[in-house]
């Protein structure tokens, strides 16, 4: 017998199959998106269910599900808290505000992102800069009072007029219609502002859609401003008629829960309606540049 033959054969060790170590990573991925899913959705059941429950069921089991499905909790919620006056006042507020933004968010975009201007880049760092700043609020106020605007419509609305990252996303987007459009509206005889409404306007409706969105959500939810420059009941918003309602019959948690789902629900129908722009509207203005 040889050498060769005499010599034991060493079988091939067995490697970790690709196929199984794909499948736990995909696994351990569904088991923290499942995690997440828990910690975000889970307090928001618990909302809608305290909504629906009378206040001694809700004392008896705080988590547990109610026994019948009325809507007593919303409409005593919508009387006692005067909810049409503040609902009211929170629609004008943020349709007049958002609309503004957004037009002049617009037009001033449009320069930024073809460059038409020197110092157009200076002008769009500045803006990004304005991210990471904390807001002036005392020389804010100073200006809006010696402005005699305190505690008035127009002078809450004139603190949302401006929005650095709206204006970040338009310009990024508009960066990806072609400059031929320009020159052939031009060459037509097209006035600027003519062509940047009727003409750009219509091709970067995702970002647009997106910025209405995010500025709208943000006036809806503000708290902070309206306790600052709104004192008089009649002028309130939602949030801030929220927590008079709360002061007033904080103990009953059933009825709270409603007035929070009804302070919630018109900002989630926007979304929903502009949910399919925003996704589009986003990834352009995060990679076109």
């Amino acid at each position: 017998m040889t050498a060769a033959q005499e010599a034991p054969v060493e079988t091939p060790k067995r490697q970790p199959s690709m196929k199984g170590t794909f499948k736990r990573h995909k696994l351990l991925t569904y088991v923290v998106l499942l995690a997440f899913t828990v910690l975000y959705v889970g307090p928001l059941l618990m909302l809608v269910m305290t909504s629906f429950k009378s206040l001694p069921e809700f004392f008896r089991n705080p988590t547990g599900l109610p026994e019948s499905f009325g809507l007593s909790n919303f409409t005593e919620a919508w009387e006692l808290a005067k909810f049409p006056s503040y609902l009211w006042n929170s629609f004008f507020y943020t349709a007049v505000a958002t609309a503004i933004c957004v037009v002049t968010s617009v037009l001033v975009a449009f320069p930024i992102a073809r460059g038409y201007f020197k110092g157009a880049n200076l002008v769009l760092t500045m803006y990004i800069v304005a991210l990471f700043l904390p807001p002036a609020l005392i020389p804010q106020f100073q200006l809006i009072l010696n402005l005699g605007l305190f505690n008035t419509r127009t002078g809450f609305i004139l603190l949302f007029l401006v929005n650095p990252i709206g204006i970040i996303i338009l310009v990024n987007y508009i960066k990806s219609v072609p400059r031929e459009l320009d020159e052939s509206a031009a060459v037509d005889g097209c006035g600027y502002y003519r062509f940047v409404l009727t003409i750009i306007t219509p091709l970067i409706r995702p970002a647009i859609a997106t910025v209405t969105v995010l500025h709208a959500i943000g006036i809806w939810n503000e708290l902070v401003l309206p306790t600052i420059y709104l004192t008089n009941d009649d002028l309130y918003p939602v949030t801030r008629g929220l927590i008079a309602f709360e002061g007033l019959y904080g103990s009953n948690w059933p009825q709270l829960a409603a007035a929070v789902l009804m302070l919630m629900l018109p900002m989630l129908v926007l979304f929903l309606f502009l949910q399919r722009y925003i996704i589009s509207g986003l990834t352009a203005g995060a990679v076109k540049g």
